[in-house]
């Protein structure tokens, strides 16, 4: 194994319990439970739940502040315990101690939902405004207290909504369980190096990036055939997920799922209509990026396997340690708060890096007490690691700036989440593209081209096929095929001309996790890009006034609409025009790539 393979860090969780068999876990579990029983002594005391509408006394106020205080408590308890088992299940699947304590916290965690159901419709009972003007407490979560408010319109009956909270343990929750666990565990055959191998899903989907394309071809007909294979149990739990939402969201009175998940990422259908409508306009764009790359490697178009091979090899290789130190120092341009946070981040050991059997593909950045964060990533020594680190840090970050906040002010919707990664990725990026010799600006900016493209493009055909599914599963369960269907339709309508009809990837619903956990956990990542990309041109005209406020935005994610925060900075975040120039900031590297690809192929 060379080198720059070698030695990649694995997080470091010892610092929280000694391990899930030790008395200090156990104690800390039993504690969650405990604080579950006292919150709901709570409620039964104060008759938090639903509620005839009734004006707010003292009595009233008391009894927000007792139970907000007890349930922001408990939440902040709760994210320490279920962030550490997790950090097991995506790291070991077959940990079998790991998958029961998560399986008995969320049948505990059934009570809580109950409760938070019960405390939701309380708040809609409520006089806000005047409870808002009475307590202290209450005029520090008045943002949420209304959006609470609103989600009580929505809610179904008390028996309902507890049956619906009952069921998801063993409905869309376990579903979502099955797509984790089954897909981490599949070993894939697959011919390389002249000799039949098994290995891990996440390895050969990391094939994608070699520079032999015999190699990524091998490995893109092992993968299809893999979840050809796997295929049945995978649209079983997509088939109950969009299912169950479907059915949710129709009992709760709302138009559409989309309905509900414009509602919990704070933003409504004008702003997602202009960004979609500057997202389609920049499609031709982007088809001119993927022919140049196809250009650059002498093919006469890009196959789906071909999306993420390097176009080049890099001068610079990118072990962890450089990467690391070259992400510390970018970050300190900007400022030394960020820059000590890089530093600490990677002297306490945040990160998971060493791809191995059992541990979940991809890459995520969980909250885990206080202001700390873990980082889970499979490492490869590219500058695409590196953009990636930056990008999952940026989302430690926010965290930190989080931390200050109670619990239910932190509910960051997915499309402020992407705000701090997309600006610090950006930041790591536009360093390294500065000290570039030509031959490696291109291969920088195809890192570049190649995530936006994913977060444009393809994010576009996801939220198309998300769509449609949940359209047609009003009114039957899809075959394996229909899936496909689906896929491959979205796929040629937003690719284009850009990629070969014929070798497009069927099966990115079975692969796609964001499919099996929240509604629509496609277009916030393209709201994150864009305004990430926004604000960093606002950083970029007038650094000091925005470092004077940028840390304070990060803080306050979770409590205000969406067109509210971006108004800070003169954002319209409701008209196309904002959108269409954070796209012509993309449209500027594509300009670039073309330019510097015509002198690499003269």
């Amino acid at each position: 194994m060379k080198q720059t393979e070698m030695n990649l860090p694995r997080w470091d969780m010892m610092g929280v319990y000694p391990g899930l068999e030790s008395p200090e876990f156990e104690a800390a579990f039993r504690s969650i439970i405990g604080s579950i029983d006292h919150l709901a002594d709570l409620f039964d005391r104060y008759n938090v739940g639903y509620s005839e509408p009734a004006p707010v006394d003292q009595a009233g106020v008391e009894a927000f502040e007792a139970v907000t205080l007890a349930y922001n408590t408990l939440l902040d308890d709760l994210r320490t315990v279920s962030a550490y088992i997790r950090s097991f299940v995506a790291t070991e699947s077959q940990n079998s101690l790991a998958q029961a304590r998560l399986s008995e916290l969320q049948q505990h965690s059934v009570r809580l939902s109950k409760l938070s159901t019960r405390f939701t419709a309380w708040i809609g009972s409520l006089d806000v405004e005047s409870l808002i003007e009475r307590s202290e407490l209450a005029r520090s979560h008045a943002f949420r207290l209304r959006k609470t408010k609103l989600s009580a319109s929505h809610l179904m009956s008390q028996q309902e909504e507890a049956l619906a909270a009952e069921l998801a343990v063993t409905g869309s929750s376990a579903w979502t369980k099955l797509h984790n666990n089954f897909t981490s565990q599949l070993l894939v055959p697959v011919e390389l190096e002249g000799r039949r191998q098994q290995l891990p899903m996440s390895m050969v989907r990391n094939l994608a990036y070699n520079p032999d394309r015999e190699v990524r071809r091998r490995a893109y007909e092992a993968e299809l055939a893999a979840w050809r294979e796997a295929a049945v149990p995978i649209a079983a739990a997509l088939n109950s997920i969009k299912g169950e939402t479907n059915t949710l969201s129709a009992r709760r009175g709302w138009e559409a799922p989309l309905a509900m998940a414009l509602f919990e990422n704070n933003i409504d259908r004008p702003t997602l209509d202009a960004m979609m409508l500057a997202a389609r306009e920049a499609f031709p764009d982007f088809r001119r990026y993927l022919r140049a790359k196809a250009r650059l490697l002498g093919l006469p178009a890009l196959a789906w396997y071909d999306l993420f091979a390097p176009v080049g090899k890099e001068t610079r290789l990118w072990p962890f340690d450089e990467a690391a130190h070259f992400i510390v120092e970018q970050f300190g341009t900007f400022s030394a708060k960020l820059q000590e946070f890089g530093k600490r981040a990677f002297a306490e050991r945040w990160i998971d890096a060493e791809p191995r059997a059992g541990k979940r593909d991809g890459a995520f950045c969980m909250s885990l007490r206080r202001d700390e964060s873990r980082i889970l990533m499979n490492y490869q020594p590219s500058f695409n690691a590196v953009r990636t680190l930056a990008h999952e840090l940026g989302h430690a970050y926010h965290n930190l700036n989080l931390a200050a906040r109670s619990p239910l002010q932190r509910l960051t919707p997915m499309t402020l989440a992407e705000t701090a990664s997309i600006f610090c990725e950006t930041v790591v990026q536009q360093a390294a593209l500065h000290n570039a010799g030509r031959g490696d600006q291109l291969i920088i900016l195809e890192t570049s081209l190649q995530s936006a493209c994913q977060v444009v493009v393809d994010i576009t055909s996801r939220f198309l096929f998300e769509q449609r599914v949940f359209e047609q599963r009003r009114r039957r369960e899809l075959s394996v095929d229909e899936f496909n269907q689906l896929m491959l339709e979205a796929q040629r309508e937003t690719y284009g001309d850009g990629l070969d009809p014929q070798a497009l990837h069927p099966f990115m619903w079975a692969s796609k996790p964001h499919y099996y956990s929240s509604t629509f956990y496609n277009f916030p990542y393209m709201f994150g890009l864009l305004f990430g990309l926004g604000l960093y041109a606002r950083y970029q005209a007038d650094p000091e006034a925005f470092k004077a406020s940028y840390d304070e935005l990060l803080s306050s994610t979770g409590m205000g609409e969406a067109a509210e925060l971006a108004a800070r900075f003169g954002i319209d975040i409701r008209t196309p025009d904002f959108w269409r120039s954070s796209l012509d900031i993309i449209r500027a590297h594509i300009d670039r790539f073309e330019v510097l690809a015509q002198q690499q192929t003269a």
